[in-house]
């Protein structure tokens, strides 16, 4: 059976764990949590490109028949219609994925940026005994100043994906991309997916928003935050006030860059500025 294939990206603690766990719901559909493709896409690439041992042996049209490869064997027993991978990493390799996947769409969960530290750090300081795989030293693990920051680099969680998802945003593949704003997805979820659907060409589907069940508890178990991919009961959203220092929660709550739509052609799903305040887990 031919499969085909979209891909769920966007920042972390931004709603592609619940997505993923409302899509498998449909039985037409393959959803979870991030799979090993994306990494072993970037390798396979990074072996076969300029600069690699075996560049030269392999022409283009190879190149592509190998990393297209990838999906059909890493997905070969999947018996679904519809595959979607989950990786952070994909809005880096958008137009390559347009190459071999012409008729895929990305779906890209974002959250207000402060709200996605917040959430970050509400996760870290669950467990005061654990010394979470997110942070290198405890120089980084010091403060919830040294903490945020160190995940808002370039190269690392927060700040490495909120790059490529901004670069993709304003790419020519742009029209592929459909951002999804946590906020909404959390609140009115009969009122988001019916848009999700149409996005991606398929029909419409009859949800249970009242019971929504997946978890991922070795993987969090080896990060060291305990639950981070747990979904159970209801769809709904929890309000509750920032453990962020002011100063911090309005520096990054500047980085939100979807609330301007000008000079792109995704799509948005996301509400007014004024209408995130105080969205917790």
């Amino acid at each position: 059976m031919s499969s085909s294939y979209h891909f769920i990206s966007g920042l972390p603690r931004s709603g592609s764990t619940l997505l993923s766990a409302i899509l498998r719901q449909n039985p037409r559909f393959h959803a979870g949590m991030s799979s090993p493709v994306t990494a072993m896409f970037k390798s396979v690439l990074n072996i076969v490109s300029a600069g690699g041992e075996f560049s030269g042996q392999i022409s283009n049209e190879k190149r592509q028949r190998l990393l297209a490869g990838l999906f059909d064997n890493y997905y070969a027993d999947c018996d679904k219609d519809v595959i979607f991978d989950t990786g952070r990493g994909w809005t880096g390799q958008l137009a390559a994925m347009k190459i071999l996947y012409p008729e895929s769409r990305f779906i890209c969960c974002v959250r207000d940026v402060a709200w996605v530290m917040d959430s970050m750090e509400h996760q870290f300081r669950k467990d005061p005994f654990e010394n979470t795989r997110l942070f290198n030293d405890d120089v980084e693990r010091a403060s919830v100043y040294s903490r945020v920051n160190a995940l808002g680099m370039h190269n690392r969680m927060v700040g490495s994906v909120w790059a490529m998802l901004k670069d993709a945003y304003y790419s020519e593949e742009a029209n592929s991309l459909l951002l999804v704003d946590y906020a909404l997805l959390s609140s009115v979820p009969h009122n988001v997916m019916p848009l999700i659907y149409d996005f991606l060409g398929e029909q419409p589907f009859e949800h249970n928003f009242d019971h929504v069940e997946y978890d991922a508890a070795e993987f969090d178990a080896n990060l060291g935050v305990e639950g981070m991919h747990r979904i159970s009961g209801p769809v709904k959203r929890n309000e509750r006030r920032t453990i962020l220092p002011p100063d911090l929660f309005k520096k990054y709550s500047e980085m939100s860059f979807w609330q301007d739509q000008k000079g792109t052609r995704a799509h948005v799903i996301a509400p007014k500025r004024t209408e995130v305040e105080g969205q917790g887990e």
